[in-house]
């Protein structure tokens, strides 16, 4: 692996890693949620009323894998299944009030946690973080290409 490939990953990681752990200072009454957890909410808002199997391919993981994440969901209370009219075999999910309380509450944390982190680097610093937005999102939407 390139070393340029290499730092980005571990650079990437590592902000991710912090973040989670700076929101959940900044959130203490919250009950953690794991990554694939969140994922999976995002999804759902996303497309309401998205099948398991489809929530699975967004997701890019297995179906039981994503059931898993559906019964842990709806038992926390995160999470409605119903039975699709169309086709009683199939589950449609959506958000409860509290996913969608949570999903906002998170955001609106996250964004004034990094607001107030940027706000602590140079004008040089945030200069080339902005500038190398257009790039990385260029680099998702190549990553989300091959799977």
């Amino acid at each position: 692996m390139s070393t340029t490939a290499d730092d980005l990953l571990t650079t990437v990681f590592g902000v991710r890693r912090l973040i989670r752990r700076r929101l959940r200072a900044r959130l203490p009454g919250l009950v953690p949620l794991r990554g694939a957890q969140i994922e999976l909410l995002r999804v759902v808002e996303v497309k309401p009323g998205i099948g398991v199997a489809a929530a699975a391919r967004a997701l890019h993981l297995a179906g039981n894998s994503v059931s898993t994440l559906v019964n842990q969901l709806v038992e926390a209370g995160m999470l409605t299944r119903s039975v699709d009219a169309a086709d009683r075999r199939a589950a449609r999910l959506e958000l409860t009030e509290a996913a969608r309380d949570r999903l906002a509450t998170w955001r609106t944390a996250r964004s004034e946690l990094m607001a107030d982190t940027l706000a602590t680097l140079s004008e040089e610093d945030t200069k080339t973080i902005e500038e190398a937005l257009p790039a990385l999102r260029r680099l998702m939407a190549a990553l989300e290409e091959e799977t």
